[in-house]
């Protein structure tokens, strides 16, 4: 039997320990963001860097991006940023990237199997299924595999033992078919060096669209310090999240962690705005935050809610500078800032 990163010593840091880097990853030509000299791409390219140089104020920065096209990268992102060359097929760093863990002294990651957020039919995946080997590599990480198929933004973490999970990413018969829950669960904990999960059934609506990915956990919830846990709160009762928020926040406020403390959940009311463009209901989230050094890099929508929201952050992390960058770019590409964001701790 091969070890797991929980039985050498290994376990996922929370996101608000130190970090030594950011890793990103640069659009491209594809399903999701168009052709090579589109608006679409473009605009993306734009809002990618718009969070990489948000994140840059706080930590360095490295983003990958496809065969010959870092030029193009160095010049939109601006200097202090390193970029890399490796084969893209999509720029969902937290998805195609590794997951980082810490031990002893040692770095250590989890590549997980990634299939295109369930063999979806639009997604490509060939090249970024070996984005988290490379990253691994390219972090100097000791390399750990999976027979699950996984992505970073399925999973939060506490740090001291609790993962937050949902059924629709993890038991996704287009991912992982016939795996139990306790087996599914199982795994997590032996990649993760987690001992509890709470499993939320579903995410918000819209990440069931087209560019979904069928329920990740964090435009849902999120720890935000030992026993806290920032839930999305969609007050709308004409929304469809209405009744999925309150559901999330119900479960995760009769819950407890691993160290058993009851959870205390900290509701994060949506953006007024509850529908994108084309007046679909949009997923637009707070939730999706990305934790940096002695920074909040925090999903703007234009919205009154914005300052609301970073508000509610300042009181959390009283210690970091809350930055509201423009997400709605990136949400009509399927996610938002914590999605396109990967952190690798300080050891």
């Amino acid at each position: 039997m091969p070890n797991t990163p929980a039985a050498d010593g290994f376990r996922m840091p929370p996101e608000w320990a130190p970090h030594d880097r950011t890793w990103m990853a640069w659009p491209g030509p594809n399903p999701t963001f168009g052709e090579e000299g589109g608006e679409t791409l473009a605009e993306a390219r734009r809002a990618w860097a718009a969070v990489a140089r948000a994140v840059r104020r706080f930590e360095p920065v490295t983003v990958v991006a496809g065969t010959g096209r870092a030029g193009g990268a160095r010049e939109l992102l601006g200097p202090g940023i390193d970029v890399v060359e490796r084969p893209l097929d999509d720029a969902w760093m937290r998805d195609i990237g590794p997951t980082f863990l810490t031990g002893g002294g040692r770095l250590a990651a989890v590549d997980w199997v990634f299939n295109g957020w369930g063999a979806q039919g639009w997604a490509r995946w060939e090249n970024d299924a070996l984005i988290g080997a490379h990253v691994a590599h390219l972090a100097g990480a000791r390399t750990y595999t999976t027979p699950l198929v996984n992505e970073g933004g399925g999973i939060h973490v506490d740090g001291e033992g609790t993962v937050l999970l949902t059924e629709t990413v993890q038991l996704d018969p287009d991912r992982n078919p016939g795996w139990t829950r306790a087996e599914a669960e199982a795994e997590i904990h032996a990649q993760l060096g987690t001992e509890r999960a709470i499993w939320l059934p579903r995410g918000l609506t819209a990440d069931y669209g087209q560019f979904g990915t069928r329920g990740h956990i964090d435009i849902v919830a999120a720890f935000a310090g030992p026993g806290v846990v920032v839930v999305h709160t969609q007050p709308d009762p004409g929304h469809p999240d209405h009744e999925v928020s309150r559901e999330a926040a119900e479960i995760l406020g009769a819950a407890t962690d691993a160290r058993g403390r009851r959870i205390e959940v900290v509701e994060l009311p949506a953006p007024t705005a509850g529908h994108d463009a084309d007046g679909q209901p949009a997923d637009y989230s707070y939730v999706n935050h990305y934790l940096c050094n002695g920074g909040v890099v925090l999903c703007g929508f234009d919205d009154p809610m914005d300052e609301r929201n970073a508000e509610i952050f300042r009181r959390l992390f009283p210690e970091r500078r809350v930055t509201l960058v423009d997400a709605r770019t990136i949400f009509a590409a399927g996610g938002g800032i914590h999605c396109i964001t990967q952190q690798q701790p300080t050891v």
